[in-house]
């Protein structure tokens, strides 16, 4: 998710170890709901992401907002905030990703987004629609979320189902040790280069984790 924090990577950064010695530098928990038509056709997705404490906390103080420090934000504050993360550079596919079967499918970009602060945590919503709204029979649509440059970390928290009944949601992980080997090794190549955060390898697709939506009959 690099290409979204361009004026926000070093606040990110701190107080992080260099990129030599670890990944991901924030992590965000997602909630995945997939939308239906009347008609039975799967035509979009919405995502929630839910952001770490540490980097919430510093977006907010670094635009100047919550100066009382009460974790409460005025409808001023929040309406300042809202799409803070929706500034896509083009070609970004927004760390998710949709197939049937193995076929990718096209998302659009995001619409519909709101942003709300709670517990000290920063929670954005948006809405993509599928280039064409989808049939699901025999095959299952899967959703992933991950940033393949592992800079953001995603973990799938819950999946939904929204306008047709008798779908199955189910949630997978990844193997996380056959990942791990993945970035130590993808690390080893670059330790001691200043230069790895920029060109850090695409190992973030190991750590993909994925809901299956299945709707047959």
């Amino acid at each position: 998710m690099r290409a979204v924090w361009a004026g926000l990577a070093g606040l990110a950064a701190l107080g992080a170890p260099s990129p030599a010695h670890a990944h991901p530098h924030i992590f965000i928990d997602t909630a995945i709901e997939v939308v239906f038509a009347p008609d039975g056709r799967a035509e979009g997705v919405r995502l929630r992401w839910t952001y770490d404490e540490f980097f919430s906390l510093s977006l907010v103080a670094e635009r100047g907002l919550d100066p009382d420090f009460d974790a409460v934000l005025t409808p001023e504050e929040l309406a300042a905030l809202n799409g803070f993360d929706m500034n896509w550079q083009p070609g970004f596919q927004g760390d998710t990703y949709a197939l049937m079967g193995a076929m990718p499918v096209a998302l659009s970009g995001p619409s519909d987004w709101t942003v709300a602060f709670e517990g000290g945590k920063l929670i954005s919503t948006h809405y993509r629609r599928f280039e064409a709204p989808l049939d699901l029979g025999a095959e299952a649509l899967i959703v992933q979320a991950y940033d393949p440059g592992y800079y953001t970390a995603y973990t799938v928290v819950d999946a939904t189902v929204t306008g047709r009944a008798g779908c199955t949601v189910d949630l997978y992980e990844p193997d996380r040790e056959a990942a791990d080997q993945i970035l130590q090794e993808a690390l080893a190549e670059f330790a001691g280069d200043e230069a790895a955060e920029a060109d850090f390898p695409a190992v973030g697709a190991a750590y993909a984790e994925e809901a299956r939506i299945g709707c047959a009959g």
